[in-house]
């Protein structure tokens, strides 16, 4: 077989190889239709893995759209009576005393005057069951602030239970019938009776930002999640970024060039696609179990995206380092820097903004990642805001993880929008990794 192709391809090659050679005109057509019959059709498969991935991102983004819901929130208008039996009972203003009242009692109060036909236990359990169990938290806020409003009305927009909200945003399907839907018709009728009186209103959903996570989804937040991502890249880039220059550096410019060093290149470039999980997996070993760092911790999570990012870190540094000209290393030789020298005031510095890109691109990686932080434990969950990388702490891709596992339909939501928050600081990382480039890089 193998003989039968060299005798066919044997009079091609030996025109090939003839300078007197000159083929007809229709052989000089025909190889000018195949050569543009093979850019067509070069063109054409680049033409569709364009359109497939436009078409990939679209389906991305039509996935995520819902999540814009989640930076709002509905709440219903009620006239507060700040009874000053209920909240300061001693008379004495203490603070103490009147941060531990029962204020969602009377937020249930003024549902009870807004509809005195709800005389029964069924009645007036759907009626509490309008507002979020920490709408309390916001009549407590407000006393604090201006303890003179105790024993006065006040109309105040309390936030609204979470099937609540769904009903108004319109997730909720009001024409499924009432057996297969959260939400009964007695409920449905309460609302629209509030919407006529003017009593839902729309606000912005600032605990969204600003609060941890609960298990009520109106009240869950990302604040926890936003710190603790915070201190996980503090310590990724404290631990990464100083040893990978370092290694880079020595590898490229000081190392000899020797089997030992042949094989720390080859295993720096094999890490660097080794799968987040396995890194996981060791940072559970070491910082885990061998030197008992807190479990749930931005320590111990930022450590080990440490050692992922690490590879990154050197390939990106020592890829700057190698496009730097080789002159730029004899000039400073020739007038006589020593090679540290020469490395340090010359070289690294315009290397830099290349360096910088491989950074910020490796860090970008470790914010999205969550495998590693599920094997150390990161998953719990934590409503407390941590206080320092000591702390027990989620990040964002982990609270995705953990609000996409919840059963509430109104988590979905958040899951959504937590998923725009955390791709809204990739793409600045990566833009600012583009800015940077384009900004600080010279040609030569």
């Amino acid at each position: 077989m193998n003989e039968v192709a060299i005798e066919v391809e044997a009079p091609k090659l030996a025109r090939l190889l003839d300078a007197t050679y000159r083929p007809t005109a229709e052989q000089a057509a025909a190889l000018v239709r195949r050569r543009y019959a093979r850019e067509r059709a070069l063109k054409l498969a680049g033409l569709t893995g364009l359109a497939i991935g436009v078409l990939a991102l679209g389906l991305l983004l039509a996935s995520i759209v819902p999540g814009v819901k989640a930076f709002v929130r509905h709440a219903i208008v009620l006239d507060i009576e700040f009874d000053a039996a209920v909240i300061d009972a001693s008379g004495t203003r203490d603070p103490r005393e009147m941060a531990k009242a029962d204020y969602q009692e009377l937020i249930y109060r003024a549902l009870y005057r807004l509809f005195p036909e709800a005389t029964g236990r069924e009645a007036r359990r759907e009626l509490r069951s309008l507002v979020s169990v920490g709408a309390g938290d916001r009549l407590r806020d407000m006393v604090l602030a201006d303890p003179s409003i105790v024993g006065s009305t006040q109309r105040v927009a309390v936030i609204a239970a979470s099937n609540i909200d769904q009903v108004l945003k319109g997730s909720i399907d009001r024409t499924v019938p009432e057996e297969s839907r959260v939400v009964k018709d007695r409920t449905l009728a309460v609302i629209d009776r509030l919407a006529e009186q003017g009593r839902i209103t729309r606000e912005w959903n600032k605990s969204f930002f600003l609060t941890g996570d609960s298990r009520h989804p109106e009240l869950a937040g990302l604040y926890g999640a936003l710190i603790g991502s915070a201190y996980l890249m503090l310590v990724t880039f404290l631990f990464s970024v100083p040893m990978g220059i370092a290694a880079a550096v020595y590898l490229e410019e000081f190392a000899p060039k020797n089997r030992v060093t042949d094989l720390i290149e080859i295993n720096i470039n094999n890490l660097a696609a080794v799968p987040s999980i396995v890194f996981g997996l060791l940072g559970l070993a070491i910082f885990l179990n061998t030197f008992g760092l807190p479990r749930s911790s931005p320590i111990a999570g930022g450590l080990t995206l440490g050692l992922m990012t690490l590879p990154t870190v050197v390939v990106a540094t020592r890829a700057a380092l190698r496009s730097i000209p080789p002159s730029i290393r004899e000039a400073a030789l020739g007038i006589g820097a020593s090679r540290v020298q020469a490395v340090l005031h010359h070289v690294l510095p315009l290397a830099m903004p290349g360096i910088l890109t491989g950074t910020i691109i490796g860090m970008a990686q470790a914010l999205g990642e969550t495998a590693p932080l599920l094997m150390i434990g990161m998953n719990a969950f934590i409503v407390d805001v941590p206080r320092s990388p000591w702390d027990a702490a989620a990040a964002l891709p982990v609270q995705i993880y953990i609000w996409a596992d919840s059963p509430e339909r109104q988590f979905a939501e958040l899951t959504a929008g937590a998923i725009i928050v955390l791709l809204g600081f990739l793409i600045v990382m990566n833009g600012l990794a583009i800015y940077l480039r384009r900004r600080l890089e010279r040609t030569w």
